[in-house]
């Protein structure tokens, strides 16, 4: 078999690049160990948070007895890892939407496994990326060192090759999995494990519409929410950088087989798409009502742009007491972030109604919200992982206007308002949903976000447009990609 670090898509990696991705994966088993030897008991056990509405059925590598059993018929592996919410968000889209079709969603979290070397490669890296999520505050290190990472550097073939090293060392989580169950990775490293696993039904779900060597998983078929990707992922276009090739002046690199490429659409959760139409019309004849307009503001752990999130709030208080704006305000499993904007924003406790780690009552309000009446400020902290992120979920249905950065969440079917980005990778997001008509162009400062702000509030077509471009979206199948993906890996299976 052709070692997939040396040769990527028949483009041959340079000695000097190989010999570099060797010696990370040396020096990561020196520091994490190597378990590829170890024989991981399996356990599947019904997803406690998100079982019964999603259908989840978790596989854990632990003692014990298993008293479920693998559906070798219907059965379908969502793999993921927790890096952020973003993952997490796509992996409960596809498990959504396999529930719907009938299957039986497995969820294989790769980053849940600490005793094993690829939760703890995984876990290192994740903190590397939060710190510099972080640090990408500071405009010198964000414009000198964040922005080049996330945009070119990421970008390269050998950070690819790199990275297939390191996958070898994730492979043994899967050893006891039986090897003709479609898997569906929703971050490249779950792929890539996979196929060195031995997994014989992969599919590479890629999140980005930035064409990046770092998402390509060789072995499996890749997927695409967006077809302004598909040329820049088919050619490998600009991943020939000059450490690729020894003396390398050809920036043409070969391109990956057409069949290993496939658009689906984007990834959507089956209970967002069968609602899209009376949602949109909901949020319209709210419009029209003069009902307060609902923001709501989904705020990652990292802090990055808690600054912004506080600005809006301070800007939309007086217009929140007059009943002209709410919010929903979901700070996910970091109660911190709510502290520090309590701290700094400490007029709004009279206004602001807490939904803390009680996810049956989150679920209960959204409910209600979708027809009711909603006013005030409503801030959501969950605890576990699972109730964090799926409550934007919930919340999305009877929001008008969603508050985000333009990543995963710039690929859902409600009006967006795209805040400053984290990774200039992030910005093909914003002007995705611009030319499709369901998002706002990425604000890149304070002024520019308020003066969205104004917008959606006060303009009468704005929000009434994206409506319709949602609907119009829907038509022609745009939000179907995780039907799709689903059935792509369940339709690699039945070839076989």
């Amino acid at each position: 078999m052709q070692d997939r670090a040396k040769v990527i898509f028949g483009n041959v990696i340079s000695d000097k690049a190989y010999k570099k991705a060797c010696k990370t994966k040396a020096k990561n088993m020196k520091k994490y160990g190597d378990d590829s030897n170890v024989d991981y008991n399996i356990v599947l056990e019904k997803n406690q948070h998100i079982g019964d509405s999603l259908g989840v059925v978790d596989v854990l590598l632990k003692d014990g007895y298993c008293q479920e059993q693998w559906d070798t018929d219907k059965g379908i592996i969502v793999g993921n890892i927790r890096m952020g919410f973003g993952h997490y968000r796509i992996s409960m889209a596809m498990a959504s939407c396999a529930k719907a079709m009938g299957y039986t969603p497995y969820w294989m979290d790769l980053n849940g496994y600490p005793q094993t070397t690829c939760t703890k490669v995984i876990s290192a890296q994740n903190e590397l990326y939060s710190l510099g999520s972080r640090l990408s505050k500071n405009a010198l290190f964000n414009k000198l060192v964040w922005e080049p990472v996330n945009y070119e550097g990421f970008r390269a073939l050998t950070y690819n090759s790199s990275d297939q090293k390191n996958a070898e060392l994730m492979a043994p989580v899967y050893k006891n999995v039986p090897k003709d169950i479609p898997v569906i990775g929703t971050h490249v490293w779950p792929a890539q494990a996979a196929i060195h696993a031995g997994m014989e039904n992969v599919v590479n779900a890629i999140p980005d519409n930035w064409p990046m060597a770092l998402h390509y998983a060789q072995g499996a078929v890749h997927t695409i929410q967006c077809r302004n990707a598909y040329m820049g992922y088919r050619i490998c276009n600009g991943m020939n950088k000059s450490s690729m090739k020894e003396n390398a002046k050809d920036p043409v690199c070969n391109p990956m087989p057409a069949s290993d490429l496939v658009y689906t659409g984007h990834y959507i959760d089956h209970e967002l798409v069968v609602n899209l139409e009376a949602d949109c019309d909901a949020r319209v004849a709210r419009k029209r009502e003069g009902k307060p307009m609902r923001f709501l503001l989904t705020i990652g752990g990292a802090g990055a742009q808690k600054e912004i999130f506080a600005a809006i709030i301070k800007y939309l208080l007086p217009q929140i007491r007059e009943e002209k704006a709410m919010l929903y305000v979901n700070v996910g499993d970091y109660k911190n972030v709510w502290d520090d904007l309590l701290d700094e924003i400490p007029e709004m406790k009279d206004v602001a109604i807490e939904h803390f780690n009680q996810f049956d009552d989150t679920t209960v309000f959204a409910e209600a919200a979708i027809k009711g009446t909603v006013t005030g400020i409503h801030a959501f902290y969950h605890e576990n992982i699972f109730e964090a992120v799926y409550c934007t979920n919930l919340l999305m249905r009877s929001a008008d206007v969603l508050v985000t950065k333009p990543s995963e969440l710039a690929f859902y079917p409600i009006p967006k308002l795209f805040i400053k980005r984290v990774g200039k990778h992030e910005m093909w997001g914003a002007i995705h949903a611009a030319e499709i008509g369901d998002g706002t162009l990425e604000c890149r400062d304070i002024p520019h976000t308020l003066q969205m702000i104004d917008l959606f509030m006060n303009d009468d077509k704005l929000l009434e447009d994206m409506c319709e471009n949602i609907k119009v979206n829907k038509s022609i199948g745009m939000y179907d990609g995780a039907y799709k993906v689903v059935e792509l890996a369940m339709g690699l299976k039945n070839k076989k």
